[in-house]
């Protein structure tokens, strides 16, 4: 009966909205979109099994997989592969990591509805929702080059005195993209600071254009 109401859960939109409201368990974060309807649902159906954190590891077991494996990566994202071929390769895949069977039945409905194409999408969401669970508040600083540990410091202590930072666990994660020439970008809950060199030369020769 579980495996059913599970499976229900997972099979649409409105099915997952239900299956939340039926087990009294609201998801800390509201997302938008198909892969935050879906991740919503995963996380709900984790929550009411005490396995939130459970099933976030073997997401992230899953996504490795992925990244790793061409193979696994064009069964998920082939077009011309059908369902029911794409369902038996995810079953494949799971029984030999040996996963839940809420996650088990979770990839099997995704097959089911053509949806595996999302997984990654779907896992950044689930991820999403398990940051605002712990509290946590996501800061990504990108840079042209690796930051060292002291300027990474000096950032997170100026933004953990901002409003949006209050009460939360700051997760640092510098990413190097050598397009923006220098400066940084930070990118902390919906707010964008942007004081890379690119960002100035954009904005320069836009005043150019204009004179």
């Amino acid at each position: 009966m579980a495996s059913q109401l599970t499976r229900m859960a997972f099979a649409a939109p409105k099915m997952a909205r239900s299956y939340a409201s039926a087990s009294h368990i609201k998801a800390p974060l509201t997302l938008f979109g198909l892969d935050g309807r879906y991740a919503t649902a995963l996380y709900t159906a984790a929550a009411r099994e005490n396995q939130l954190d459970a099933i976030e590891k073997e997401l992230k077991q899953i996504q490795t997989v992925v990244n790793k494996d061409k193979g696994v990566q064009n069964l998920l994202q082939n077009p011309t592969i059908n369902r029911s071929h794409k369902k038996e390769g995810v079953q494949q895949l799971l029984k030999s990591g040996k996963y839940s069977k809420i996650t088990g039945n979770f990839f099997e409905t995704l097959a089911e509805n053509g949806r595996l194409s999302e997984t990654t999408k779907i896992i950044a969401a689930y991820q999403e929702l398990m940051g605002a669970h712990r509290n946590e508040l996501s800061v990504v600083i990108t840079s042209a080059k690796d930051l060292d540990k002291a300027t990474l410091n000096k950032v997170s202590d100026a933004l953990s005195k901002s409003a949006l930072a209050e009460g939360k666990k700051l997760i640092v994660t510098n990413k190097v993209k050598p397009a923006i020439l220098g400066g940084l970008t930070v990118e902390f809950g919906d707010k964008t600071i942007d004081l890379s060199v690119a960002s100035k030369v954009a904005k320069l020769n836009k005043l150019i254009s204009g004179m």
